[in-house]
């Protein structure tokens, strides 16, 4: 994979998770023992607490990331952003008083590991994978 395709994965991806993130039939209650918010969220498919806002950040998130997967330097910006952005979500999300966000985005239970695996991989496109500028590939080992 490429870092162009990654970005069109994961413009996909959380376009496709933000849209899902609306659906009410997807959506279960939190528990009693959750962490409270000033907004109302619930746990989409029941592991992965949501709200609208959280909603739209995934929307955003999905559409800069169709908007730019064309592009190499866009592309590679993108992957670059989403590891940091991301990498800070997940350490929000280790820490009670930032875990919802000031109480506006829930950012706890399994979303912790799925920001953690997100700022990870989009880390790596970002930053380690060999690219040719050109076509945006992985350079080939010479043997």
């Amino acid at each position: 994979m490429n870092i162009r395709t990654f970005t069109l994965a994961m413009g996909v991806i959380y376009v496709v998770v933000g849209v899902l993130g609306f659906i009410p039939a997807l959506m279960s209650a939190p528990p009693p023992d959750a962490p409270t918010l000033s907004t109302p969220y619930g746990y989409l498919l029941g592991m992965f607490p949501v709200n609208s806002l959280h909603n739209i950040v995934h929307l955003v998130i999905g559409a800069w990331g169709l908007m730019v997967y064309k592009d190499f330097e866009g592309s590679r910006t993108y992957c670059r952003s989403l590891a940091v952005l991301y990498g800070v979500l997940a350490v929000f999300g280790l820490i009670p008083a930032l875990n919802t966000t000031f109480g506006f985005i829930p950012l706890f239970g399994h979303d912790i590991w799925l920001h953690l695996l997100t700022a990870l991989a989009a880390a790596y496109f970002g930053f380690v994978a060999p690219v040719t500028m050109e076509t945006g590939h992985a350079r080939q080992p010479h043997h």
